[in-house]
């Protein structure tokens, strides 16, 4: 059963003018991407939702701050920021850090976000579910895809959720009884 979702910051919370310098929170102009409001207020009820970010220019409250100018800061309740952990995504450390932060087992989070390399492969080697967020629809990396779903609108998150919540009971049925085993992003 998925617990909590942890986002990525940039690009799949909030979008990143990458041409800007400083905290977003100190953005003369900051924006949420297309859709992740009703996404977030759909999926509060249901799940504990976070933010996983490698942010270098903001620490969690700074972090808060920004999500709050866009009226997000409600949604989210935890939020873990490299700055702050001393260590960054793709490392195990980082995603090791967020489950301990959670206090969930990686079978039950889920990650959602826009970097190949450090929002699908990190939390992946972490053994977190994992959702590639691709609104350009590039093509995934080629080595083998890492991602146990990919969507390209925020919309279609809950759909993936579902989805794994199915996968994840049907691993179950099929596992010896006793063993307890669960697992690990698919």
């Amino acid at each position: 059963m998925i617990e909590a979702v942890v986002f990525d910051w940039g690009d799949t919370v909030m979008r990143d003018f990458r041409t800007r310098e400083g905290p977003m929170a100190a953005w003369p102009l900051v924006e949420a991407v297309a859709g992740v409001e009703e996404v977030l207020r759909t999926l509060h009820p249901r799940y504990r939702l976070a933010i996983a970010t490698n942010a270098t220019d903001s620490n969690e409250n700074l972090v808060r701050a920004a999500l709050a100018r866009v009226g997000l800061d409600e949604f989210l309740e935890w939020v873990f920021v490299s700055s702050d952990l001393g260590v960054e995504k793709p490392d195990r450390r980082f995603f090791a850090a967020v489950l301990a932060g959670l206090h969930l087992p990686p079978h039950q989070v889920a990650m959602v976000g826009d970097n190949y390399a450090n929002d699908v492969r990190g939390a992946k080697t972490a053994g977190l579910w994992t959702v590639w967020f691709n609104p350009q629809g590039g093509p995934a990396p080629k080595a083998a895809a890492e991602h146990d779903a990919e969507i390209s609108e925020l919309s279609q998150l809950e759909g993936a959720l579902v989805d794994f919540e199915l996968r994840a009971t049907q691993a179950d049925a099929t596992a010896p009884t006793g063993g307890g085993s669960f697992p690990t992003g698919g």
